[in-house]
């Protein structure tokens, strides 16, 4: 397959996408639902296929979690979808309407970003989520998955393809690329291709970033940290630290490393010690937690270290402050939180840890799109610019600038015939 011709032929199609009405968009997502639903036994015969292989090639615990696509997991895409058809239509949205002069009227109106292209390692599930969002959105995608679920994504993108046709969409919407070799020429797809989203490890994501022109939206790393403030509820800490390091290991937003106030440390450490061993979790600490509890002794460049795993790092600070500097310095900007019981504390920590994500009293794990009420995402971007955090609908939605004249011409404003008034209409 020549990907440079395929997205050649998809940048036509994206006018289409964009020009659709929400009804029809819907009528998609309702079909992709309803054919996931009654072609179950061949989604999980094909996972069942791509887990045997990736177990006999070693594949390690943490990715196979992410490998699996179960009844669980065709559940939890099927609410996401149901979701999204619930939400109103991100396209066409009005954020600027503004009289120039008499006559002339500008509007700032909401549109697709285009040809989207999303290379994710591991999850099926984000194959789903991923589709669902483009096409609620309005966006072509080109959707390239890895080589361990080759053939559950093979099978779900067949069956999403189906669906989006049978509403009336072109065939050129969705592409699925299925070769290693294919990376490298979407990367190189810049005429046609308007967006890059990576979903991988850092290694993965930095080459995809080091190596196109596309604009690309992501992040590479997700260090999420805890921060225990002296004026903390331990009821409410415990509970806390446990899922967000456990309820599931293998995410970029569990928890990697918890910083406790030193003024605590003694009366803190010793339970949550007692529950992390209870959880099978494993303490990485400096000395000076060592000489609290028994752990493995590590340095400061540990606290770089993205574990996804049942590992948690920890180190003493001595206050707010400290622990304001070591996140923004060791962490991925991805999510970080305070457990305390003062709220201008937390609001100090709110406003100064630079992270797409800061919370108080809650698990890391709710940075998510589905949690956050946005159906789905397409990914976590820790950037700055035009989405930041779990990117849903508003992520994939950029607008453009529509101005209405009547014979109106600039050199009558330059030459001072007309000026402008500006009025917000």
């Amino acid at each position: 397959m020549n990907i440079k011709e395929e997205t050649r032929k998809m940048k036509l199609a994206a006018s289409k996408l964009a020009a659709s009405d929400i009804a029809q968009r819907n009528k998609a997502l309702t079909l992709i639902a309803d054919t996931l639903c009654s072609h179950t036994d061949e989604i999980f015969g094909a996972n069942e296929a791509d887990m045997k292989a990736a177990k006999e090639n070693g594949i390690a615990p943490a990715v196979l979690k992410r490998l699996k696509f179960d009844q669980g997991k065709l559940n939890d895409v099927i609410s996401g979808i149901n979701q999204l058809i619930s939400l109103p239509d991100p396209l066409g949205n009005v954020s600027l309407a503004r009289e120039l002069d008499e006559g002339l009227t500008l509007y700032r109106i909401g549109c697709p970003i285009g040809v989207i292209g999303i290379i994710f390692e591991a999850r099926p599930d984000a194959l789903v989520q991923i589709s669902s969002l483009c096409i609620k959105s309005g966006n072509c995608a080109v959707l390239k998955g890895g080589k361990e679920t080759a053939q559950t994504n093979k099978i779900l993108f067949q069956l999403i393809h189906q669906s989006v046709i049978k509403a009336g969409f072109p065939a050129e919407c969705m592409l699925q690329a299925k070769q290693h070799n294919e990376i490298d020429e979407l990367l190189s797809c810049h005429e046609s291709v308007d967006l890059l989203i990576p979903r991988g490890s850092n290694q993965f994501v930095q080459y995809i970033m080091n190596n196109t022109k596309i604009p690309v939206m992501g992040h590479a790393d997700g260090i999420c940290h805890i921060y225990i403030d002296k004026e903390y509820d331990l009821k409410k800490a415990l509970p806390i630290i446990v899922d967000a390091k456990t309820q599931y290991t293998a995410a970029c937003n569990a928890v990697e490393t918890l910083l406790v106030n030193r003024s605590i440390a003694s009366d803190l450490l010793p339970l949550l010690a007692s529950e992390l061993e209870a959880n099978h979790v494993t303490i990485r600490g400096t000395k000076e937690v060592n000489a609290v509890i028994p752990c493995e002794v590590i340095s400061d460049e540990d606290f770089d270290t993205e574990y996804l795993s049942l590992t948690l790092a920890v180190k003493l600070v001595d206050d707010i402050e400290e622990a304001i500097t070591h996140i923004n310095l060791h962490g991925s900007h991805h999510t970080d939180c305070i457990i305390t019981e003062n709220d201008s504390t937390a609001a100090r920590f709110m406003q100064m840890v630079d992270s797409a994500g800061v919370y108080q009293n809650c698990s890391t794990r709710f940075a998510d799109g589905y949690r956050y009420g946005f159906g789905a995402e397409v990914g976590i971007s820790t950037g700055k610019i035009h989405a930041r955090g779990p990117v849903g609908l508003e992520g994939l939605v950029t607008y453009k600038y529509k101005l209405f004249g009547h014979g109106h011409i600039v050199g009558d404003y330059a030459s001072g015939k007309k000026s402008f008034h500006f009025k917000e209409l």
